[in-house]
């Protein structure tokens, strides 16, 4: 459609739009979960997000549109901790299940998955993404009152723990039991704010430094799921870009070792192991879960993101260095390259 008229509708009648404004719009991609508009007003452009009940893959995955509420909230909270790393939040709608959002064009703040793809590894913005996170995490460990902000465990469960790691339990009866207990361990973590999609397609890398879209997985528990989901787009990134490969792993590292820094005071001293635990189930869950990594096609590369998961899956690691040296070792043996 050229305008999403009901969500112009709503945002006029919450006074957001005046009735006479007819403004250009623009659909973006990038997501499954969500409708995103790009909305050119008279002061310039915003951008409005509004939550799908069913989202845009081939398996029926249901979830609440309420999520969308925690997606604000999180941005409101972490605005007080790392102000450069969300976008201004200009007006929500709860009852409609959107919100707006200042624009930030891609000139000045390229998303980080466009990066990749082309094959710019920057252990740099990789660390950089590392602070930020540990930040936010130690920031909001142990805090009654935000725990308290995001105590939705159904939403959690819904739109991660089930399509990622319960669906690939149903497929992979060998690991079932591994990743049943992932599960339970992660959901029973209440230690801080995590994002829940720390994702390259999610994250702008700013001149001020990241920018972290796209939190309506927002949830008070385990931020070893962040860290985990983040490294495991670095290890799925090296059948996309292969000749970037050396960088990926400068970054994975990187990543981790400016995250372990930010998060060296915090009274948990096990995420990041429980990070390498998590780490292969998603590593597995992006292969035969219900959000396979859409790049990855060719049936003998998910051979070899299935090995290396239920290598880990059943023998885990203490640290995610660990796979990520595993992985690229397995790289390297599969195109003849010397060990």
């Amino acid at each position: 459609m050229d305008k999403p008229d009901d969500i112009l509708s709503a945002l006029r009648q919450g006074g957001f739009l005046t009735a006479p404004e007819a403004p250009v719009c623009t659909p973006l991609t990038g997501g499954v979960s969500s409708d995103i508009w790009r909305i050119d007003l008279p002061d310039g452009p915003v951008c409005v997000k509004r939550a799908l009940a069913k989202l845009k893959v081939a398996d029926d995955w249901q979830a609440p549109v309420s999520r969308n509420a925690y997606e604000v909230a999180w941005m409101q909270t972490v605005r007080d901790i790392e102000p450069a790393a969300v976008p201004d939040v200009l007006y929500h709608d709860a009852s409609s299940g959107l919100f707006v959002m200042s624009f930030l064009p891609a000139d000045t703040a390229p998303l980080w998955k466009a990066q990749l793809r082309d094959g710019i590894a920057d252990p740099e913005s990789a660390a950089a993404v590392g602070r930020a996170l540990g930040h936010i995490h130690a920031a909001t460990e142990d805090k009654p009152d935000i725990r308290a902000r995001f105590d939705n465990d159904d939403i959690f469960h819904a739109i991660r723990l089930e399509p990622y790691l319960l669906a690939t339990a149903a497929r992979c009866p060998d690991v079932s039991a591994r990743l049943h207990e992932l599960v339970d361990i992660t959901a029973a973590n209440k230690v801080a704010l995590v994002h829940g999609d720390i994702s390259p397609k999610n994250i702008l890398i700013g001149p001020d430094g990241p920018v972290f879209l796209d939190a309506e997985c927002a949830w008070y528990g385990d931020p070893a799921f962040d860290l985990a989901f983040c490294l495991n787009h670095l290890l799925l990134k090296c059948l996309w870009a292969p000749g970037a490969r050396p960088g990926f792993s400068a970054c994975f590292a990187a990543l981790c070792t400016a995250y372990e820094g930010a998060t060296m005071d915090m009274r948990d001293k096990n995420i990041v192991r429980r990070t390498a635990h998590l780490l292969a189930g998603l590593f597995l869950a992006r292969i035969d879960g219900k959000s396979p990594v859409e790049y990855i096609t060719d049936a003998a590369e998910k051979d070899l993101v299935r090995e290396t998961a239920r290598r880990f899956l059943t023998n885990p690691a203490d640290h995610p260095i660990d796979i990520n040296d595993a992985w690229h070792a397995r790289l390297d043996k599969n195109e003849g390259d010397p060990a």
